[in-house]
């Protein structure tokens, strides 16, 4: 059974979506904090909130944090170490093995 690959995608679709619903949401209850309030400057408040809180969810979204390694990694390129002689090399048949 295969994972589910829980690394993010870059794609620019969600992105896209995350700053303009962070616009449109702060947006609108700055408007309606200016209706109820009446005032003329929560709603560009809220527009430049949602803006900040939706580049904030695209970079959490959308960052490989560092300290997380890529278990992909470590399988398509194990640790392989040069200085092993005591076992045969990969291309060598094992002597003791076929001598039985």
């Amino acid at each position: 059974m295969a994972q589910a690959d829980e690394r993010p995608r870059g794609d620019p679709w969600h992105a896209f979506g995350y700053l303009v619903a962070g616009v449109m949401l702060y947006g609108s209850i700055g408007w309606l904090l200016d209706r109820w309030w009446g005032t003329g400057f929560m709603v560009a408040i809220g527009i430049l909130l949602g803006a900040v809180l939706g580049l904030y969810l695209t970079w959490t979204r959308f960052r490989i944090p560092e300290d997380r390694e890529d278990p992909e990694d470590a399988v398509a390129h194990p640790q392989q170490t040069t200085t092993d002689t005591d076992g045969p090399e990969p291309d060598e048949p094992d002597e003791q093995a076929t001598q039985t």
